[in-house]
């Protein structure tokens, strides 16, 4: 026996592998839900049949198909790690010894999930149950009658009528009423029922034609001037003038594409669009000034949206200084200490964000006198600042620009209430807060002369949709601007059920975009 194993020992090694891979899988279907394994399966629709993929109610079912054809084993675990990943279970894929940051560094070698699949997955998480019913509406022409039996397993999924937002996206594909080069109906319904929807495919059109962007950029680095370049975009544009992606990526719908000249200058126009640099060891610095107790008045909510962003901003690699119930004075002198900091050299941007009551053009102190924005960004000029010269700097505003007050149920206004003047305030433009300088983006809460609204447990509308679209976009490659159309998005379509609105507006002097470097954990949730 014991000679056995000796002679038998690598055999046995390899068996005990397979054991404790095994064993993993076992361990990750214990903790998979319903809608896991859905969504899992859905993932794999461009690696597995659907004859296969019909059967799997399980985690173990989907795992043995897998092995079956090649595409998991003890040696080569990634695959499921990735697919762990997509669905957001990062305590799963940390048990086969993958983080976030090594499937990331993993992916563009050995990614088998396609960017079309997965942005057919965004929109099933980001799909409602209302949407869902006004969708299987809008195609119910288009759609097989309805089965009595429901397609769907998934109880704590949005369902409607039995189907699961993957349901139907699978059904559509099965009508071939959507295909990876047809995404005109889903485009279509999208466009009516959801304008969030239709920015993910937007996101989606646009990293394929990404694809060409770097294509050009490989064939096209040792061509300097003259015909010969021209030639090169002549012969580019031939290959391309039938992909709908390249020509809407490039805003060329609708022109000539023979004109070479006017193409060859917007694409090489377009190639040398600025990214700012923001991958050097130390990101920034970002402040909190979170101003809650005034002399007449307590902004409750404001702590919890203080702490989203200083977890959000933490985990986006800045240095996160709060600096809580500030007067007047003391905003501006805050501002002059960091204005004078030497180490802002040694970093990529400036962050600063500002909790408080405000009016027209300005922000409030503790001791409810204005400060101006203008002013608070002045500060931080190239001239003023140049260790801050050439680099982002972002001003997040959580405050009213206006005196309007609705004040419904458990939400306040970040607006006091005080006797009103003699003479109608007067209202400042947003560029008129901007300092007449390169590189700063001001995102307000609110457009000028109207309320800002915040939940007295929730916090801000604004602040809490901004760490919510910043935890979700980042990881995905979104530029800041990109990220706050969609908080703008956000915002605008909440109501509190008593007639309440709010509308966002960024103004901005940058010159290039803004990308956050994926961060290697995972959104602090």
């Amino acid at each position: 026996l014991l000679s056995g194993r000796e002679t038998g020992g690598p055999s046995n090694m390899e068996d005990d592998a397979k054991l404790k891979f095994r064993q993993q899988l076992l361990s990750i279907n214990d903790n998979l839900g319903a809608g896991d394994v859905a969504a899992l399966k859905f993932l794999c629709t461009d690696f597995l049949s659907c004859r296969k993929l019909e059967g799997v109610k399980s985690g173990i079912d989907l795992f043995d198909h897998l092995i079956d054809e090649g595409f998991l084993s003890a040696e080569e675990p990634f695959l499921l790690a990735e697919l762990l990943y997509k669905i957001n279970r990062p305590l799963l894929f940390e048990t086969l010894g993958y983080t976030s940051k090594k499937v990331q560094e993993c992916l563009p070698e050995k990614g088998r999930v396609s960017p079309y699949r997965q942005m057919l997955f965004e929109l099933a998480e980001n799909t409602t149950n209302r949407t869902m019913k006004e969708i299987i509406f809008l195609l119910q022409d288009k759609l097989p009658k309805r089965s009595t039996a429901p397609l769907c397993e998934e109880a704590d999924k949005c369902t409607y009528d039995g189907r699961s937002p993957l349901d139907l996206l699978t059904l559509l594909e099965k009508q071939s009423l959507l295909r990876e080069e047809d995404l005109v109906i889903l485009e279509k319904a999208c466009k009516t029922v959801s304008h969030n929807l239709l920015r993910v495919i937007d996101r989606y059109k646009k990293a394929k034609g990404e694809k060409f962007r770097i294509f050009i950029l490989s064939a096209m680095t040792y061509i300097m001037q003259g015909h010969e370049r021209y030639l090169c975009v002549s012969k580019f544009l031939e290959l391309t003038d039938q992909l709908d992606c390249f020509q809407e990526y490039f805003n060329l719908r609708g022109q000539d594409l023979s004109n070479i000249e006017s193409c060859g200058c917007k694409l090489f126009s377009f190639l040398q669009k600025k990214i700012y640099k923001m991958d050097g060891p130390h990101r920034g610095f970002c402040l909190v000034i979170n101003n809650v107790k005034f002399k007449r008045s307590e902004r409750k909510g404001s702590q919890k949206d203080a702490e989203e962003l200083e977890r959000v901003f933490t985990w986006l690699g800045l240095d996160v200084i709060t600096y809580p119930d500030q007067t007047s004075e003391q905003i501006i002198e805050i501002m002059e200490i960091w204005q004078r900091l030497q180490d802002h050299k040694d970093r990529n941007c400036f962050i600063c964000c500002i909790l408080s009551h405000g009016e027209s053009g300005a922000i409030h102190g503790t001791d409810e006198k204005p400060v101006s924005i203008r002013r608070i960004m002045s500060y931080f000029t190239a001239k003023n600042c140049p260790q801050l010269a050439g680099k982002p700097k972002l001003f997040f505003i959580q405050a009213c620009q206006g005196v309007k007050v609705q004040q419904p149920v458990s939400v306040e206004v970040d607006a006091q209430v005080i006797d009103p003047p003699p003479m109608q305030q007067q209202s400042v433009s947003l560029l008129e807060s901007i300092p007449e300088d390169a590189d700063f983006l001001l995102g307000l809460a609110t457009v000028d002369g109207c309320v800002a609204i915040r939940h007295i447990v929730q916090g801000t509308w604004y602040i809490q949709a901004l760490c919510s679209k910043l935890r979700l976009l980042v990881p995905r490659g979104e530029d800041i601007l990109s990220i706050l159309e969609d908080v703008n998005e956000e915002v605008a379509t909440r109501d509190n059920g008593e007639g309440v609105k709010q509308m966002p507006q960024p103004a901005y002097t940058l010159r290039g975009k803004v990308i956050f470097p994926v961060p290697s954990d995972p959104p602090p949730s």
